[in-house]
């Protein structure tokens, strides 16, 4: 602190902090809101708001809410974008989606199609076709399809992304709350990025996180691959299930089933089961019919899950196969492991044998009934 020549006292930025801080701690509830907005970062203190859950908004009841992110993985052919497609159809006309009605009426829809922008048009067509929509119903339906590459690995397009949304919304007169991502690899590579590292799927949420700070109300839907083992869930790194709300898996042959591998408040499981339809638009000049695959509106039930083996290794199905080949009537515990021994397991270490044994026990593959094993053929 220093006086000038005038009487006047000139304070240091030490001392106009601490004032500060004595102002706020002593200063009335207006004050401290008024020197919390100046914050960069602002908080609440739990005083502040209500401890009371706050009532969630749904787009599509107990799947899509708003102002969360949900990532739909398939592999190649999985009718992931097929069936976001339909997604988008029932959100902006307000109709059912598997069983599921929206939520809030109408809304508008920003689908940014970053691979096979044409199949989304031609999906999104066939399912105004099937409801037999006249121009003037296809004309209202809030659903804008962007067919440009999207950086979202680069914080300066978040600005560019949002004056498409806010764009769609001023056109349709209906506010976007749901936009739709197709692919998440695209969102990566149209940056140089690489969706196997996690640093680069980090800034893509990190912008995702940005475009729902700016609309509160948004959803924002990635498509994405499963990897080549379908069982270990979305290609590359792993990170995303840290970053998303609510991942589903798509997966079967003929009947695809759409399952919840993880979810921050809703239970995992099956959501729902279906199948692909085959659209005819017409003939072309040759007269073959013009076509397009997309997601019946047919209910259909969860094809029947057979139990899943137990994952052995070689020697536990070596000598699995041992008490097997012995039938019903099974093996003493020094007859099944002589046999063992002779096909070369646990003949180093005797431990060995026993772990076996162990494992395929806890498996529920075989029982001990008085030192005699066999093997469980009804489990």
């Amino acid at each position: 602190m220093r006086t000038l020549s005038d009487g006047g006292i000139v304070y240091d930025a030490d001392e106009r902090r601490s004032m500060e801080q004595q102002a706020y701690w002593n200063g009335e509830e207006k004050d401290r809101a008024a020197l919390r907005a100046k914050l960069r970062y602002p908080f609440q203190l739990i005083a502040d708001f209500s401890i009371t859950p706050p009532r969630k908004h749904w787009l599509i009841k107990g799947i899509i809410a708003e102002g969360e992110t949900s990532a739909w993985i398939a592999p190649p052919g999985g009718m992931k974008s097929a069936l976001m497609a339909q997604l988008a159809f029932a959100v902006s006309d307000s109709r059912a989606w598997h069983g599921r009605m929206p939520s809030g009426g109408i809304r508008s829809v920003v689908y940014f199609a970053l691979e096979r922008a044409d199949l989304v048009r031609r999906r999104l067509a066939a399912h105004c076709s099937r409801e037999a929509m006249d121009v003037e119903d296809v004309g209202a339906l809030p659903i804008a399809v962007c067919d440009r590459m999207v950086d979202l690995t680069n914080p300066l397009h978040v600005k560019d992304v949002l004056d498409t949304i806010n764009a769609a919304a001023a056109e349709t007169g209906i506010p976007v709350n749901l936009v739709i991502f197709d692919t998440f690899a695209k969102l990566i590579a149209a940056g140089g990025g690489d969706e196997q590292q996690a640093r680069d799927q980090g800034k893509v949420f990190a912008n995702i996180q940005r475009l729902k700070e700016a609309i509160p109300n948004l959803h924002v839907a990635i498509v994405g691959h499963t990897g080549k083992d379908e069982t270990r869930g979305a290609r590359g790194s792993n990170a995303i299930l840290g970053d998303v709300d609510v991942m589903v898996q798509i997966s079967g042959d003929t009947v695809k089933t759409a399952t919840v591998i993880k979810a921050n408040d809703m239970p995992e499981g099956t959501l729902f089961s279906f199948t692909s339809a085959t659209h005819e638009f017409g003939k072309d000049e040759d007269g073959d019919p013009i076509t397009v695959n997309v997601v019946s509106d047919e209910e259909v039930s969860p094809p029947e899950r057979k139990a899943r083996e137990p994952r052995l290794s070689a020697n536990e199905k070596t000598v699995f196969g041992i008490l097997h080949d012995a039938g019903r009537s099974g093996l003493a515990l020094e007859d099944w492991n002589a046999a063992a021994r002779d096909a070369g397991i646990g003949v180093k270490r005797k431990a060995t044998l026993n772990d076996i044994h162990r494992s395929l026990k806890s498996k529920g593959m075989v029982s001990d009934y008085g030192g005699v094993w066999t093997v469980n053929h009804g489990g």
